[in-house]
Order: C-alpha cells, then structure tokens, then sequence
C-alpha cells in the first residue's frame, strides 16, 4: 500500500520521524512510520524501539496530546545491542502534513533510479518480480510479445525491436541488465549502456568467456574502450545453481549495492552489516 493510500483514512494519524541518530542504529536518520489505533506504515527498523515508538503514538491517540518526543539509548536497557542513540520525534498529522507527505513521497518515487531488463527471458522476468518490491522504477523490454506477455509483475513492460534507443533515452544514473535471447544482441546493447559513461550500473549475462569475448567485440565497434564498469559474470558466483529466480535474487544485490551508493552506505552504521557476494553463472546453463 502506497502512503498515500494509507493517509486516505480518516483515522487520526501520528507521524514517528527519527530525527536523529548517533553511533550505531537499525535506521538511518530520516526513517519514518505513520501509525493509526490498528495500522501502520513504514519503518524505523523494527525491534524494541519500533514498539516503543508505535506504543508511544498509540498512547498518544487515546490521550488526544499532539506531539512527544523520544531519546533512546539502544543499550541492554531496552534488549538492543547497537550501542547508539536516537533522537524521535511524534506528532499528530495535520490535513496539511497529510498532503504534504503524500506529495513528498511522489516526488520520492519520480527520483527513483530506473532499473532496465533488457530481455523478458526465464531470468528477465524474475529480475522483475524482484525489483517490483524495491524502490526503484524498473523496466522490462523486449521485442518478443509472447515474452512480455508472460511476465506478472507490477512493472513497466515495453514492447521494442530497438532496445538500444531506450538505453540512450534514460536518464542518467540508470542501471542496465542485458540478458536477451541472443549473443550478438547482448554485445550490442552492453556496448551502448558503456558508451553512455553515466550508468549506475551494466551487467551482462554469461561467464568469463564471453565476457572475452565481449571485449572483443567492443573494442572494435566503439569509440569507447574502457569496459571497467561492465559487471560480466552477473550474479552467483559461490553457487552453482542456475535456477533463475537464484540468478535474480543475486543480480538484485548487486544492482542495488551500486545503486544505492555502498560508498555511502559504509558512513552509516548499522547493526548489521550485510556481504554482498558478485558475480554469476556459467555461460550458457539456463535459458535467458
């Protein structure tokens, strides 16, 4: 459900918004939930401190006061490990900051990186149910009807005999998956996505050898000849399997550490800190 579907109810709503985090924490600064008596929307991480802050709002509700304030240490005390310290922030919502938040997160979702599969294959349509759950807009293309036609995720699906004009066409910052039924057509259309030199992110199906290959192939058919950003093998690289919703699950990874900048995401601590295996399958072991 969307935000703004959430905040149609005509329930009172308290807006939690943490406002503050020092050392270590499950959520960055900035991570929000809305909270109804029964409902709610978003995350501050969950654990002890999400309940504290939902009860909080919710006590908040039958007393009818309009705004709180939290300072958590996430210690033993309240049965976290982190070791930080937040800073929270409750309110009631306004029919103002109800508009308000929606047309934020509109302008959250225009801001979203766009994601394109290119190729409806096995593969190409369990990259999409994959990505349907993230926040990126993600773009199924295909010059196969019957291809696109079996995919069923909520994503945006295009019918194309020119994939390559939609690689020039997106904007900046994009990531690209080429992963079609055919060899030469997968060349061509990595070559385009490098020759952009702006692409979060170009990822090519196949092993080491095509990967040669494609470099082969690239270093005479264009002006540009670095392919360091090329990703070649995509996916598993610490399993042999080849089911496809594997090799998806593996590509999200990727594609969404280099999205979402994991430069950036080392000045952030967290609880946890996730290993994100690279790299991919053998050549020519699943239909694409």
């Amino acid at each position: 459900m969307t935000l703004a579907r959430f905040l149609e109810t005509p329930k009172d709503v308290i807006h939690i918004h943490l406002t503050a985090v020092r050392g270590s924490a499950p959520r960055e600064a900035g991570a929000q939930i809305y909270v109804t008596a029964d409902g709610l929307h978003g995350t501050i991480g969950g654990g002890q401190l999400e309940y504290m802050a939902i009860d909080k709002a919710r006590a908040m509700l039958r007393a009818g006061r309009l705004a709180e304030d939290m300072d958590v240490p996430l210690g033993p005390e309240i049965g976290q490990c982190c070791g930080g310290r937040v800073t929270i922030t409750l309110a009631r919502m306004t029919a103002a900051n109800r508009r308000d938040a929606c047309q934020a997160e509109a302008q959250a979702i225009a801001l979203r990186p766009h994601v394109y599969i290119l190729g409806a294959g096995h593969v190409g349509r369990a990259l999409a149910r994959f990505f349907q759950f993230l926040p990126v807009q993600c773009i199924l293309i295909d010059a196969r009807a019957e291809e696109l036609s079996l995919c069923d995720a909520k994503v945006e699906t295009r019918l194309s005999a020119m994939a390559e004009a939609n690689i020039r066409d997106a904007p900046p910052n994009s990531a690209f998956i080429v992963l079609t039924h055919d060899h030469a057509l997968d060349f061509l259309l990595t070559s385009e996505a490098l020759d952009r030199r702006d692409a979060a992110y170009v990822g090519l199906i196949g092993s080491a050898t095509k990967r040669a290959r494609f470099t082969r192939f690239h270093t005479t058919h264009s002006t540009e000849q670095d392919i360091d950003g090329l990703t070649c093998p995509i996916g598993p690289t610490v399993s042999r399997d080849k089911r496809p919703e594997v090799i998806a699950a593996f590509v999200v990874a990727e594609v969404m550490t280099r999205l979402t900048g994991s430069a950036r995401l080392q000045t952030i601590p967290t609880c946890e800190q996730n290993q994100i295996l690279h790299s991919s399958p053998e050549e020519g072991g699943v239909g694409q």
